[in-house]
């Protein structure tokens, strides 16, 4: 080694380490959700074009992260430069000042790729707020093998009276098969979500047109019932601490006969490197209750966001830009294979032959959210928006204390008619409180 090679390597590595002190470094706050922690693994691959910029990852379990950047974003806190959130949130933030709109995204960005209703539930006044990282709705993923073995066929549209059938007889308490995996882990994100969009299928409804809480009717009563009934009966034990990904590691493990979920989750259980039962899985339509017209169906999209508070808006855009974009998808696809891209988001992926050919979800997960209107939630007429949640900004700590509520029954510490009244009880004070109900 001469003299010159030892000079000019002592200066590339002075210079990488100036780059490196000078680099500016973005804090992200996300959810721990399988496609958000590969965007991580994938995050070299923006810092190697981008050098000037690092990132720096706070990953977060569901409830905790929404818990923690609401009071750092409502407090103007600063604590995070990108924020992952849901469609929930995204209006509601954005009109309160908040949020920054996204008018850095770049001119390759092809922001009318974007699923008309993905891109509409992230506007305000014309202008994105957040960009979505992935889009979902609810369907049903089944174990075919199962299905066949206890005779039965999936019907093109399931009623639950069918599901409910189906998981007992798949449940098979001594192989530690359980028939039905539901969410029972409270929260609003969590298992309201699915019983929002449960009762929803049952005609039920949060609130009439004059925001009385509708806690104290049939359908809610039903709907419950239904809801426990089927978690005792076919469930797998300790359902009330479950959520999404608590979920995902039962069905991938071979011990869920069926599982009703975010559609986000087929590529994960049909992934043969994650999932013991990956060529087994069918996928079909969110059910519906015999007699009702409505799939209640929900819409949801995790996003990323830019808060006001954040004083790296330029390069933390261009991280978004970067993770959302059509260029990733591919990246993504070279990486892990086309099954395996975020989903739900852009109208170019579901023309895509190799996603279409190699992603056998893709056309159901697509039909879910064709199904899916989260301007007309219910059967009857409500003075809200919303699928699974209602968009109203008091719906996050009421939806979660309704949550609590309805997993102490799934964890048999409540009664269906104790949940119902106290539900019924603290939306109304809630809701008088907040002047919605004169």
């Amino acid at each position: 080694m001469t003299m010159k090679t030892i000079l000019l390597g002592a200066c590339s590595a002075l210079a990488f380490v100036a780059t490196t002190a000078s680099a500016e470094t973005l804090t992200i706050a996300t959810v721990n959700n399988g496609d958000m922690v590969r965007m991580q693994g994938l995050t070299s691959e923006f810092t190697k074009a981008n050098p000037d910029i690092q990132v720096e990852w706070v990953t977060l379990e569901e409830n905790v992260l929404r818990e923690r950047v609401t009071t750092d974003i409502a407090a103007g806190g600063g604590q995070y430069d990108i924020v992952t959130i849901g469609n929930y949130e995204v209006p509601i933030w954005a009109k309160q000042k908040w949020l920054l709109p996204l008018e850095g995204l770049g001119d390759k960005y092809d922001m009318d790729d974007l699923l008309p209703a993905i891109r509409g539930g992230l506007s305000v006044e014309n202008k994105l707020y957040a960009a979505p990282f992935y889009g979902e709705s609810a369907m049903i993923m089944y174990r075919k093998d199962l299905f066949e073995k206890a005779g039965l066929k999936m019907p093109e549209t399931p009623t639950w009276e069918f599901i409910a059938d189906a998981a007992k007889k798949m449940t098979d308490r001594k192989a530690d098969i359980s028939g039905m995996c539901l969410r029972g882990k409270a929260g609003w994100g969590e298992n309201m979500a699915f019983v929002s969009a449960l009762t929803n299928s049952f005609g039920g409804r949060w609130f009439d047109e004059n925001w009385k809480p509708q806690f104290d009717q049939p359908e809610w009563k039903a709907a419950l019932t239904f809801y426990a009934d089927m978690m005792k009966n076919s469930g797998p034990s300790g359902a009330s601490s479950n959520g999404f990904n608590e979920n995902l590691t039962l069905f991938q493990q071979g011990k869920c006969g069926m599982w009703i979920d975010a559609t986000v989750a087929a590529s994960f259980v049909s992934n043969p490197k994650d999932s013991k039962v990956a060529d087994k899985v069918g996928y079909a339509l969110f059910p519906s209750k015999e007699g009702v017209a409505n799939h209640g169906n929900w819409l949801w999209s995790w996003n990323l966001a830019v808060p006001a508070s954040s004083k790296k808006a330029e390069s933390a855009q261009k991280f978004i830009s970067w993770a959302t974009s059509k260029e990733y998808t591919t990246l993504v696809a070279a990486k892990e294979g086309w099954a395996n891209v975020p989903p739900g988001t852009r109208t170019s992926l579901y023309k895509n032959a190799d996603y279409q050919k190699a992603a056998a979800f893709a056309a159901p997960t697509l039909a879910a959210m064709d199904a899916a209107d989260i301007t007309k939630p219910t059967v009857k007429p409500v003075p809200y928006t919303g699928g699974q949640f209602v968009a109203i900004p008091e719906f996050q700590a009421l939806g979660t204390t309704v949550g609590q509520l309805f997993s102490a029954v799934v964890a048999g510490q409540s009664t269906v008619d104790d949940a119902l009244a106290a539900a019924q009880a603290t939306a109304t004070r809630d809701m008088t409180r907040a002047g919605y109900i004169k």
